[in-house]
């Protein structure tokens, strides 16, 4: 998928989380979120974007990928 639609994805989504008054539960929530809906593929995708420089990806996005990146080298039941 074009990365840039990824980020806007991505950005949609921590703009929802943005309403939660607690910082690191918006960023679950947006982490939780890409770890549940998106496809392995995405989240590869977007994670390889972060660590490219993560351009284009707001600050509660970033943080929430960064936590997917976590989430994602865990392995299963961990």
């Amino acid at each position: 998928m074009n990365i840039e639609r990824l980020v806007a994805m991505v950005n949609d989504i921590s703009h929802y989380f943005a309403a939660e008054p607690d910082g690191a539960a918006g960023v679950e929530g947006v982490a939780t979120h890409l770890k549940r809906y998106w496809e392995p593929g995405m989240r590869k995708q977007i994670v390889a974007h972060l660590a490219a420089g993560g351009e284009g990806l707001d600050p509660l996005a970033r943080k929430g990928v960064e936590k997917l990146a976590e989430l994602d080298r865990k392995p299963l039941g961990a």
